[in-house]
């Protein structure tokens, strides 16, 4: 689907820049998941993450016709839209309310222990130290569309990467790591 869209995508650039939402749904339908992805990490609450990339989605639509490059620009533009989206929900207000905690269940195998421990201690850095380190390794995506969704130059993604895999390695125990 996504090859499709690709081959097709400078005539449903031009129609979906001119109004047309089938042509703009054709674009944007196959970057909902990986953005949908990046917003669950980013929030950490699925009801949250799926409004973060519905506001998104329609700020592309709104500045669509602002986008410009190859072919290759879109899912960068539309994950920072979804990362800045993120940053924006964190900040207001009801982000500092404390939520009522959920009751943890008891972990029936070691993987799912290590699986709470390491999103645990992703959920302990910072959205700006997480947001790289999701682009790259959940989400799969080349060090040059890691760059241009941060807005930086690749050599200054990788170093993001780096440190903050180095800082995520310091807060899991040996055995988590290996």
């Amino acid at each position: 689907m996504l090859a499709t869209a690709m081959e097709q995508r400078p005539e449903l650039m031009t129609s979906a820049a001119a109004g047309d939402a089938n042509s703009f749904a054709t674009l944007i339908e196959p970057l909902l998941d990986p953005a949908y992805r990046l917003a669950a990490v980013m929030l950490a609450d699925r009801s949250s993450a799926e409004d973060a990339v519905q506001e998104a989605s329609i700020k592309a639509w709104r500045r669509l016709r602002q986008l410009r490059g190859d072919l290759k620009s879109m899912r960068p533009w539309f994950l920072s839209i979804v990362a800045n989206e993120c940053r924006m929900a964190r900040r207001q207000r009801w982000w500092s309310v404390l939520k009522l905690a959920e009751v943890p269940s008891s972990p029936s195998s070691v993987e799912q222990s290590s699986a709470s421990d390491l999103r645990g201690a992703l959920l302990k850095l910072s959205p700006d130290e997480r947001l790289p380190l999701v682009l790259h390794f959940y989400l799969d995506l080349p060090l040059d569309e890691v760059a241009r969704t941060l807005r930086v130059s690749p050599s200054a993604a990788k170093s993001r990467i780096y440190r903050a895999a180095k800082r995520l390695r310091s807060d899991l125990t040996l055995e988590e790591v290996f």
